[in-house]
């Protein structure tokens, strides 16, 4: 007796028991949610049909004429069943206890394998050679595979890809025509790149094999690293490494969501034109899908600080000699930023009771710093003979130590800081930080000293001031410190040279 045959003549009993052995096993997987729904349910359709066609022959009997067919029906269908029962078990659960993840694609090679084989015994069975079968049919089945070649090529480079490991869910793919996204499907025929924007790309599998694509891969530490360039036309008048020097130390002192520390930010002159030099900005960003969010942060970040250090942008020789700004409009443009000196003076306690004529000379030496939200404006322990007067947005005061970051106090328009290291020249005794973008003004030690020089008594005035800061604040200035009268006073007077 052929042994395929032996299959059909299995007692119903036995069906029976297979078939609830099968169910059991689906049943206990889609409790746990392990395997794909997909699979689970082609398994309980072909249950269904076998305990139908099992239910059949038992009412009906083996005697009937029907009874081969309903008993072919039921064993091809628990065959089929127990080949996707078995796919999910070893995908949906051997596998990932041991750890070793399988792509998609390889579950469903295996289990059409498998349902091929179940299939040729089931012909084999009844009394069929697929031998014979494949004989006649390889006409249609070439002409088949000529009209679908294309098909054919993009299921051929599905296979390909994740049987190599070259394509990953969950990796972060850029294509040539500058579409990228994150793999969330391989199938058959294509790839689905789900986008920032929220758009699903389908990319044909023969296309990936035929074109090249970038795939963002986690570092050494195993985050992910993707290397972004932001590019600036600044003026050729600015001195190369100072650029390089303040768009580097900008991102090494701001707090930017999804720039890495590490590797550095880097940057380089990339091309030079008639009025520009292109220079490009290059930092490691670590979460893809934030890209345009994080490049424009870091453009707010770095505009501010080449704005701080006085480095304008470019504009092209050509369009500088078509532009006419008559003496009026300058004057206009004086006047009015003058004004806002005055203005960020007169708010300033520390200033409030100097002449107008003092005012005005100390408005000649400030220059505009303004800061995005996250930049450090100043640093513990560092020396600048400098301070800064706010004119809008918030900055937090923070003391650090090796417990951490402690805020002390939060200064707002109207407040300065830094005034202890101009006045003193001691290193900053606190570090601040922009927690809004910030508009602000820059005194130096210089311009103050023409004011002092003029008039020596105004440093009794600061002093006095200064002092009764420190005492009616219930938080400490960031530059506060445990000083004495006198001592404060023979210390602005040390620094600027003034006598006893």
């Amino acid at each position: 007796m052929n042994p395929a045959a032996s299959l059909l003549t299995l007692p119903l009993a036995t069906l029976a028991h297979i078939a609830l052995a099968l169910a059991a096993v689906a049943l206990g997987f889609r409790l746990a949610r392990r395997g794909p729904r997909r699979v689970l349910g082609v398994a309980w359709g072909l249950l269904v049909l076998a305990v139908l066609a099992l239910a059949a022959l038992a009412w009906w009997g083996e005697a009937t004429t029907t009874a081969p067919a309903l008993r072919t029906v039921a064993t091809l269908a628990l065959g089929m069943a127990a080949v996707q029962i078995a796919g999910t078990v070893l995908f949906g659960g051997i596998l990932p206890l041991l750890r070793l993840p399988a792509p998609r694609i390889a579950q469903d090679l295996t289990v059409a394998g498998l349902s091929v084989l179940v299939l040729l015994l089931w012909l084999r069975a009844s009394g069929l050679e697929a031998s014979q079968l494949f004989t006649t049919s390889a006409l249609i089945t070439a002409v088949l595979a000529f009209a679908m070649q294309d098909t054919l090529g993009n299921v051929l480079g599905g296979v390909s890809l994740q049987l190599d490991n070259s394509l990953r869910v969950g990796d972060w793919v850029r294509v040539d025509d500058g579409v990228s996204g994150r793999v969330v499907d391989v199938r058959w025929r294509v790839t689905e790149l789900a986008t920032p924007r929220g758009e699903s790309i389908m990319v044909p599998n023969a296309w990936l094999m035929k074109n090249r694509f970038a795939i963002v891969r986690p570092a050494e530490d195993g985050q992910p690293a993707w290397r972004r360039s932001v590019e600036f036309d600044l003026e050729l008048q600015a001195d190369p490494a100072e650029v390089i020097a303040v768009l580097q130390q900008v991102l090494a002192d701001a707090d930017i969501a999804h720039v890495r520390r590490q590797p550095a930010p880097t940057v380089v002159l990339l091309a030079l034109g008639y009025g520009w030099a292109r220079y490009s900005l290059r930092y490691w960003l670590d979460d893809p899908a934030r890209d345009d969010p994080t490049d424009s942060a870091v453009r707010q970040h770095a505009l501010a600080a080449l704005a701080r250090a006085g480095i304008r942008l470019g504009v092209p020789q050509q369009e500088q000699r078509m532009i006419k700004e008559n003496e009026s409009w300058h004057a206009a443009q004086e006047a009015r930023e003058l004004q806002r000196r005055l203005a960020a003076i007169a708010q300033t306690a520390l200033f409030a009771g100097l002449s107008t004529a003092e005012q005005q000379a100390l408005a000649a030496h400030l220059v505009h710093a303004p800061f995005a939200a996250g930049d450090t404006m100043t640093r513990q322990g560092a020396v600048a003979h400098w301070l800064y007067l706010i004119v809008k947005g918030e900055a937090q005061v923070l003391h650090e130590s090796a417990a951490g970051r402690q805020p002390l106090a939060v200064l707002r328009a109207g407040d300065c800081f830094g005034e202890m290291g101009m006045l003193t020249g001691e290193p900053r005794q606190a570090t601040v930080v922009a927690t809004t973008a910030v508009d602000c003004y820059r005194l130096d030690k210089a311009g103050f000293a023409m004011v002092l020089q003029s008039r020596p008594d105004i440093a009794q005035e600061v002093s006095d001031i200064m002092r009764r800061r420190q005492a009616e604040s219930a938080t400490p200035s960031p530059e506060a410190g445990h000083t004495g009268a006198s001592d404060l006073l023979q210390r602005i007077r040390h620094f600027f040279s003034l006598g006893a």
